[in-house]
């Protein structure tokens, strides 16, 4: 017998990222800005903020194409905190227009994507890894969910996001599981006392299985027109 699971919880948009505009490099640049506030936990694969950790905001923001800086965390910080952002966040970069994001939804579960796909490829390669720093990403996943997960289900959250990102890509028919650059970043609600505290996010449980098809659809709603034709 199937088991049962819970209907789907909703309410207010998790995910409402500000729009923010600058002069950089002689190009105007676009960037998102979400500001949960405190009580959210992240897993994150960012150039700033990356790792597992309590955070306060998310930064996806543009840099002009053949972005040469070398210490992109800094530059990432102090973006964030021009625009008003306070406490630890995590920042990601991609030379995307971030304003053609794609956002969805899935019975609690939020996404929001951006992409690019002009350098592409598959994970496994025959080539050599590079030393230095990577540039910018050009996928970009921001995930929300509104429960809280043991550091390991986040970990899962990340890789299911990640299948999801490559069923998308498989989808549209692109010869590719990413780019070199991509990046991930899943938030869920910090453990509080007496609430329940979910163990597993892969595609098959209840939360991943909402994950996995906010990410696929954001995906698919991000890549550029040529690739879904």
């Amino acid at each position: 017998m199937p088991a049962l699971l819970p209907p789907p919880r909703t309410g207010p948009r998790l995910l409402n990222p500000e729009h923010l505009t600058r002069m950089e490099d002689g190009e105007r640049l676009h960037a998102l800005l979400w500001r949960p506030g405190p009580g959210w936990r992240m897993a994150s694969s960012a150039v700033l903020g990356g790792g597992i950790d309590d955070r306060a905001w998310v930064l996806n923001a543009q840099v002009a194409h053949g972005y040469r800086r070398t210490d992109p965390a800094r530059h990432l910080a102090d973006l964030a905190r021009a625009a008003g952002a306070r406490g630890p966040g995590v920042g990601l970069m991609t030379a995307a227009d971030v304003s053609a994001r794609a956002r969805t939804r899935d019975g609690g579960a939020e996404a929001v994507v951006t992409a690019g796909i002009s350098v592409r490829g598959w994970a496994a390669s025959p080539e050599e890894g590079a030393t230095g720093p990577a540039a910018p990403g050009t996928i970009n996943i921001v995930a929300a969910l509104p429960v809280a997960l043991s550091d390991a289900a986040l970990v899962n959250a990340v890789m299911t996001a990640t299948e999801a990102k490559v069923q998308a890509l498989l989808e549209s028919g692109l010869d590719c599981s990413g780019t070199p650059t991509d990046a991930v970043c899943v938030a869920a609600r910090a453990p509080r006392a007496g609430a329940e505290v979910h163990s597993f996010a892969g595609p098959r449980s209840e939360w991943g299985a909402r994950l996995a098809r906010a990410v696929h659809r954001a995906v698919l709603g991000a890549l550029p027109a040529v690739a879904r034709t």
